[in-house]
């Protein structure tokens, strides 16, 4: 049995992009499009079983038409294949209040076939071609949903979190009783667990998650453990197999290094022990780069430094989302000619320019006892104060010395 993992698509993400003049969408929308439908590509010409998708589909949780338009073409290209995909809901997914539908909702509702959503803690047996196919969910749960107001009532947010922990791990164990083992299974959960490292979903969310244990996730009854939540690609376990798919498409520099794609799982079936095994398949995700440049006190042209540092990376800069980090003296910043700047960067997808702009400190004569100093070393610690190029301070002192010898 073949099955496609995938996570945290978070479409509607927009920032470092710009409108497309040919479609008049958000040009990171159609990133993000781009990559999924290497996944949809995939699925169909591998003889996917099953796409298994952990949570997170849309930036926000009220979608434009647009957004839930185009995702769900891409589903009703696996649908009308007969490929099975199974929505998990992430936190991005949830409504503002409880009684309101989840942005994936939809689905369920119009009974879309082949299309399974993943909205409670529960198990989903799911007909495929290769047989059915059993799912634990382990969606976003709110705390609101899992604790009532008085039970809530003067906890703080590390005692919440540990008595949602409790909660999610009873029901994790109350359904792993349930399962027939004669069925491969999965554990689907929108999740942070205890041994994850974090990516640049921390940008994306505010205050703490409830962390549940990687020994109850990487429990022996799951074949396969897929996970959302956390963007940065990582396999947590081999026995079974724990593994963060990350997002399909980089969103912000925190993703810069890290390779973007889908996993690939197949389970062995017929035997009495089944046996996973996985390979992770790159997408062309759009790339990040910084380019960092430190201008010192004395350059001369701190223009000329930065064109030189941008020219070493023209090659990457190409299409790329392009962050030039610049550490510069305040009193050569009025030096920068931005537009030679632009100009050499025209190839990038995007650009932005971080700048950082020192405050040298200054040495003070007040700070030495003056009785100490020579005349010429008092003229040399107050050229430095004024940030003189060394070769301008040296022919400065030349004269300097030869004016007090003649006084």
């Amino acid at each position: 049995m073949k099955i496609l993992h995938f996570a945290d698509l978070h479409l509607g993400v927009e920032t470092y992009g710009s409108v497309d003049p040919a479609t008049g969408l958000p040009t990171r929308l159609l990133d993000v499009l781009g990559a999924l439908d290497e996944v949809v590509e995939y699925a169909v010409g591998n003889a996917v079983d099953l796409v298994v998708f952990c949570g997170d589909a849309y930036r926000s949780r009220n979608p434009s038409q647009t957004e839930q338009r185009e995702f769900a073409k891409r589903l009703r290209r696996l649908s009308e294949k007969g490929i099975p995909v199974f929505l998990l809901v992430g936190n991005h997914d949830l409504p503002s209040a409880i009684g309101r539908a989840t942005a994936v909702d939809i689905f369920d509702t119009l009974a879309v076939s082949h299309i399974y959503v993943g909205k409670r803690p529960d198990i989903y047996r799911i007909p495929t071609k290769q047989g059915y196919v059993q799912v634990v969910a382990l969606p976003w749960l709110r705390r609101s949903a899992l604790l009532s107001r008085e039970e809530a009532k003067n906890l703080s947010i590390d005692q919440m979190n540990d008595r949602l922990q409790e909660i999610m791990t009873r029901r994790l164990m109350d359904m792993i009783s349930e399962l027939d083992s004669a069925l491969p299974t999965l554990l689907a959960a929108h999740v942070s667990v205890s041994t994850a490292k974090p990516g640049s979903e921390r940008s994306m969310v505010v205050g703490r998650d409830p962390v549940l244990l990687a020994g109850n996730i990487a429990h022996p009854a799951f074949d396969y453990v897929a996970l959302g939540h956390v963007h940065k690609r990582q396999v947590l376990s081999q026995n079974p197999p724990v593994v963060y798919a990350g997002s399909l498409e980089r969103l912000d520099f925190g993703d810069e290094a890290e390779d973007k794609g889908f996993y690939v799982v197949d389970i062995e079936l017929g035997g009495r022990e089944r046996h996973a095994t996985y390979e992770f398949h790159k997408v062309d995700a759009r790339r990040f780069l910084t380019v960092k440049v430190d201008i010192d006190a004395d350059d001369p042209d701190p223009t000329a430094a930065i064109l030189e540092a941008i020219a070493r990376q023209q090659a990457a800069i190409k299409e790329a989302i392009v962050r030039i980090q610049l550490s510069l003296p305040g009193t050569l910043e009025t030096l920068l000619r931005d537009g030679e700047i632009h100009k050499s960067l025209k190839e990038a997808y995007h650009v932005t320019i971080a700048k950082e702009v020192r405050q040298e400190s200054r040495l003070r004569l007040g700070d030495w006892a003056s009785e100490e100093l020579t005349p010429i070393e008092a003229l040399r610690i107050y050229l430095e104060t004024k940030n003189i190029s060394r070769e301008r301070q040296e022919v400065l002192l030349e004269y300097g010395e030869r004016l007090i010898r003649e006084a």
